[in-house]
């Protein structure tokens, strides 16, 4: 049984956002990284830079990984 990460970014839009999920409920649309952290830490999940943002079993980076900020990258 595949079991999905509670964080999902999706690929950039063309305003650079990149929308995020957490455990199926969309949180926000990030702009920067720090975005996307604040958004896990609202959440009560880890928001520790170095870790999370690599972790597999916690986000799936969808259209470029968490440095990719631009729909034309």
């Amino acid at each position: 049984m595949d079991v999905q990460p509670p964080v999902v970014v999706l690929a950039p839009e063309a305003d650079g956002g990149r929308r995020v999920t957490i455990r199926g409920e969309r949180v926000g649309t990030a702009y920067t990284l720090f975005d996307v952290l604040d958004f896990l830490h609202s959440a009560g999940l880890p928001a520790e830079e170095d870790r999370a943002v690599d972790d597999p079993e916690l986000i799936e980076w969808r259209g470029g990984g968490p440095y990719v900020w631009s729909s034309t990258t």
